[in-house]
């Protein structure tokens, strides 16, 4: 399968009638003591976010990763944001805190030439040190968010035009939108082994493989997750769920999760999951949406290999889901047929 996700540049969002802009935004507040806030306005449902949102910014700002706290969907806190659909968390959501932390870097940076006595062009950023370049002369990015919160040595306005030029406000707080230059393009393989009874229809996955291509992996645990998940809630649209109207009156008839059948731990094999990575040249992660690979991926996968071993007794089609009694007439009819 092949999937455009990180919904979407805005411009395109514009040309298709959406009455919105489709980016993303951040901000990162460091307090006095370096422990860091994030602000997204993405908002999580299980997909990790206060995961992979945090391990961003731990790479980009050198902060232990436990120092990072993240704050999603607080209407009263959070800054103008557009969610999470499409796969755009990371892609989009992610690519706003990366714009963020670059500006922390570049103030911080500021501050750090301050307290070094040295020129900002002479500040080098890495793994959470501001250093001088071709010295041991450093200071940690804490100690830099502490002199912007106690800022009794800082650069400081004074009304001089001159002097200012290098001037700061106090504080380590900064905001950054991000809107993605195009959508990003995930793509993989999946692969289904199947066995069916030809007495009673049933069927049963035996194997179940998928090979996904999403990028660069901030969480490899995370994406091997969420594939799988997408890949059983596939096998479910395949094989089992199925929303049912009485055709005269309209009534639902399957009117309980136990008559729909959503899949459970029985339906479905261990899934192999494996990833290939191309990173994607439209966000500065390059990242891809990984949520709904296996949705896509799997239904197929899965009724294909069915239709595959019923070839031989002419059956050619099958609609989902593919139900002991679809499959036990389909094999009838086709019997009949020949």
């Amino acid at each position: 399968p092949i999937e455009a996700t990180g919904a979407a540049p805005s411009a395109i969002a514009g040309q298709l009638g959406a009455r919105a802009g489709l980016y993303e935004s951040a901000e990162i507040r460091f307090n006095a003591t370096g422990n860091v806030t994030v602000f997204s306005g993405s908002h999580s449902h299980g997909q990790g976010h206060a995961t992979s949102f945090a391990q961003v910014v731990s790479d980009k700002l050198g902060v232990p990763y436990e120092n990072v706290e993240i704050v999603e969907g607080d209407t009263g806190r959070v800054q103008m944001g557009m969610g999470t659909f499409g796969s755009r968390s990371l892609s989009v959501g992610g690519s706003a805190i990366v714009k963020a932390s670059e500006k922390i870097i570049e103030k911080g940076k500021k501050i750090a030439a301050h307290l070094l006595e040295a020129s900002v062009d002479d500040i080098e950023f890495s793994g959470g040190n501001f250093a001088v370049k071709g010295t041991d002369k450093s200071v940690n990015i804490a100690e830099v968010a502490f002199t912007a919160y106690v800022p009794h040595n800082y650069p400081h306005f004074t009304g001089d035009p001159e002097a200012d030029k290098n001037a700061l406000e106090p504080g380590l707080d900064e905001q950054a939108f991000f809107d993605p230059l195009n959508f990003n393009f995930p793509y993989g393989a999946y692969i289904c082994e199947v066995e069916v009874d030809p007495d009673t229809g049933v069927t049963e996955i035996q194997r179940s493989t998928a090979i996904d291509d999403v990028g660069n992996v901030i969480n490899p645990m995370i994406v091997h997750g969420q594939v799988q998940g997408g890949v059983v809630q596939g096998i479910g649209q395949a094989l089992l769920e199925n929303g049912i109207y009485d055709p005269e009156s309209g009534q639902l008839v399957t009117g309980s999760y136990m008559d729909y059948t959503m899949p459970r731990a029985d339906d479905v094999p261990n899934i192999d999951s494996d990833l290939t990575i191309t990173p994607c040249p439209f966000n500065p992660l390059g990242v891809k949406g990984c949520g709904e690979m296996g949705t896509i991926g799997s239904p197929p996968a899965v009724i294909n290999a069915i239709i595959d071993a019923l070839s031989g007794y002419g059956v050619r089609h099958l609609d989902m889901p593919a139900t002991p009694q679809r499959v036990w007439s389909a094999i009838r009819e086709a019997r009949a047929a020949a």
